[in-house]
């Protein structure tokens, strides 16, 4: 428990820093919109649904983004207090049901796992043959020395996600094993990174390649390598015949078992029963909704939103 609160208060302190301090006495007047997100979306909301709804609702817009998983656990434990919510996968929404925050989230896109690569890597050559369907992917990925990142499967559906796809790798190629080749195991905490920095690590050529969504990979126009259906997780009415094939479990940073099945990568969107601001919250909702906000989406790389409500 002690590890787990101290983990919170140090992503809750990290996300206060990454805050502006300061603002004009103009934008001071202004009431305040705060969306806690999944990081992947930061290039989205920092350069389109943010300033739009800071026009749209004359709001000063105030987003954090970080792993979901971590950021429900936040706002249950009323470290933080937005005034909207979105998630990928419903698991990050459904601990703010239980807690009694949420009562209904709305499907505003979906998306796709693929593995985003460095055009700096010395591998390049090798990821762009894989792109082509030259050769296969997960054979680059296994090169000794290839530097590939993910995020934290404890904390970010990402880093959930990205297991299961090379889980469900092993069955449709026939290739046992694959996983712990490229993964070194599910918590391996030599690959691992914080959600909003991942890819910035990987356009620095840090990294040889990473997991990644389709939608910020595309927002960061970044090479990459499209998987097909089977492991992409994109496609829900695969999960009850063929995603949910592979299961596997993770140690919670409370010291507990949990035992993780897939889920749709779908992003659903809610309004905080105790927000601070619900008007704004629900113009900004329903702004992701609108035709302009979903062309939004998909300027940045986003599919349609699949299945329906989280009641």
């Amino acid at each position: 428990m002690r590890r787990h609160t101290l983990m919170s208060l140090c992503l809750a302190a990290a996300l206060a820093a990454a805050m502006p301090m300061t603002m004009p006495a103009a934008r001071a007047a202004e009431p305040v919109l705060a969306v806690a997100y999944a990081g992947s979306m930061g290039a989205l909301m920092d350069k389109g649904l943010g300033p739009a709804i800071a026009k749209q609702a004359q709001v000063q817009y105030q987003g954090q983004g970080a792993g979901a998983f971590g950021l429900a656990h936040l706002i249950a434990a009323k470290q933080i207090n937005p005034d909207v919510f979105v998630s990928i996968t419903p698991g990050p929404i459904e601990i703010l049901q239980k807690a009694g925050l949420i009562g209904t989230a709305v499907p505003v896109a979906s998306t796709q796992m693929v593995i985003a690569y460095s055009d700096k890597s010395r591998f390049a050559k090798d990821f762009e043959a894989a792109a082509a369907g030259k050769m296969p992917w997960y054979e680059v990925l296994e090169k000794p020395g290839v530097k590939f990142g993910r995020t934290d499967p404890a904390t970010d559906p990402q880093g959930r996600n990205i297991v299961f796809t090379m889980l469900l790798a092993e069955k449709y190629y026939k290739q046992p094993g694959l996983a712990d080749k490229i993964l070194g195991g599910v918590q391996n905490h030599q690959q691992i990174f914080t959600e909003p920095s991942l890819l910035s690590r990987l356009e620095a050529g840090q990294l040889d390649a990473t997991s990644g969504y389709l939608s910020a990979v595309i927002s960061h126009k970044l090479p990459y390598i499209k998987l097909p259906e089977q492991i992409n997780l994109s496609d829900p009415t695969q999960i009850a015949d063929w995603y949910s094939k592979v299961r596997f479990s993770i140690k919670l940073p409370n010291g507990k078992t949990d035992n993780l099945s897939t889920q749709p990568l779908v992003f659903y969107a809610a309004v905080l029963n105790n927000a601070p601001n619900p008007k704004a919250g629900e113009a900004f909702v329903k702004l992701m909704t609108s035709a302009a906000g979903q062309k939004m989406f998909k300027d940045y790389g986003y599919s349609a939103p699949k299945g329906g409500d989280l009641q």
